[in-house]
């Protein structure tokens, strides 16, 4: 019995993430050095893994409510008005999840049907369009590469205005992965007018908001189109909490109301241990990406600096912790084969910017969440390389 041609047809137009395609092909190599998961090379604060220990101890082993433990919701409602100057009804409007990935699942699966477009702003994190093709849709990209990755509201409207009667939702992922792009106030403010002027959902990723380097206050979407959008956030990149996996979503609660359906049918709800611990990052540790984010200062301006001397071009990234850079213009424009060929002559794993799509190519990205040590070896490793390519 053959019952592989009875799966969803659409499964057919996905694949496993070329991230981490890429990543498990080159881990065999001896010796290997990576700078490609986006995931914190620091540890769980010390009072959060305490509070999480307690609550196992405490047997807090039950299922929680669907929407998550109310002090949970409690604390990410102050954490999200402390923070950005957001309102939301911890009773109402904010849901638990299972990492911002389950998040974006739950969310993307509750507004779209068979022939619905997403719009975003590219290159982008590839683990949006997949989800969108599950449901039947489509992921419309908006190139960015000439504004140095920057969307503007010209380009929103253009898109906006190409597609009409076809475009659901919007994403806006900031500080965004690959490109490290975030916007100001007044930016943001611009394309909440635009995108009012259209009958279409905003879904804002904005699980790297804890780590903006500019100096000034991450503003969110939702301060200026209140009604429309949907946030996503979580405390795996702020807390280095990844593998509790704490998502939040925070919208109004019409629109609560109906992801918190497939929430609740694609996972019930989020691990109860996790949660506790999760209390304690919002409500004890809301600065405790302060430490990493001089860290990855240092990181970041190490990186270009060593890169720009070879001749890559990169736009500073204020936000997050990715270098996305332009390959320069006499080596291989092939992202995949220059970050294969480099990994199997130096031992060293970056991630090939075809996989944020078709406007990644001729790019790599490298995660600086990684040690000191770990990045020298690598510059090191990528100055012998070009040098060798160059003769």
């Amino acid at each position: 019995m053959d019952l592989t041609n009875r799966f969803n047809p659409n499964l057919d137009k996905i694949a496993v993430s070329m991230i981490r395609q890429f990543d498990q092909q080159v881990s065999s190599i001896s010796g290997i050095v990576k700078l490609t998961l986006g995931e914190p090379d620091f540890y769980t604060p010390e009072h959060v893994k305490q509070v999480g220990i307690e609550a196992i101890t405490a047997n807090q082993s039950h299922y929680t409510g669907m929407a998550g433990l109310p002090d949970l919701r409690q604390a990410a409602s102050d954490f999200m008005a402390q923070k950005y100057g957001l309102t939301f009804s911890p009773d109402n409007e904010i849901l638990v999840t299972v990492g911002v990935t389950e998040a974006i699942s739950a969310t993307l699966l509750s507004i779209l049907v068979a022939g619905d477009e997403v719009l975003i702003p590219a290159p982008a994190y590839p683990g949006y369009e997949p989800l969108i093709t599950l449901s039947g849709g489509t992921l419309v990209e908006i190139d960015t590469t000439a504004n140095d990755f920057v969307l503007t509201p010209e380009m929103l409207e253009s898109a906006l205005v190409e597609h009409v009667g076809k475009v659901k939702a919007v994403i806006l992922n900031y500080p965004a992965n690959p490109t490290g792009v975030t916007y100001t106030q007044e930016q943001i403010k611009s394309l909440a007018e635009v995108v009012k002027r259209h009958e279409v959902f905003v879904i804002a990723d904005e699980v790297y908001s804890e780590l903006n380097y500019t100096g000034e206050p991450h503003v969110s979407i939702a301060q200026y189109a209140p009604e429309q959008t949907i946030v996503l956030n979580g405390l795996s990149k702020s807390h280095a909490m990844t593998g509790w996996r704490i998502g939040l979503i925070f919208a109004p609660s019409v629109l609560t109301a109906q992801i918190i359906k497939t929430h609740q049918y694609l996972v019930t709800s989020a691990s109860t241990q996790s949660q506790f611990a999760a209390i304690e990052a919002l409500k004890n540790g809301a600065n405790d990406a302060e430490p990493m984010k001089k860290e990855y200062l240092k990181r970041r301006d190490f990186i270009i600096e060593q890169m720009s001397k070879l001749d890559f071009k990169i736009i500073k990234p204020d936000g997050a912790f990715y270098i996305f850079a332009k390959i320069p213009d006499d080596l291989n424009q092939n992202s995949f084969e220059f970050c294969v060929d480099f990994a199997q002559n130096k031992s060293v794993a970056i991630i090939p910017g075809i996989s944020f799509g078709q406007y990644g190519e001729g790019f790599v990205r490298l995660s600086y969440a990684a040690s000191m040590d770990v990045i020298e070896l690598a510059m090191t490793r990528l100055a012998e390389y070009v040098a060798d390519k160059r003769g």
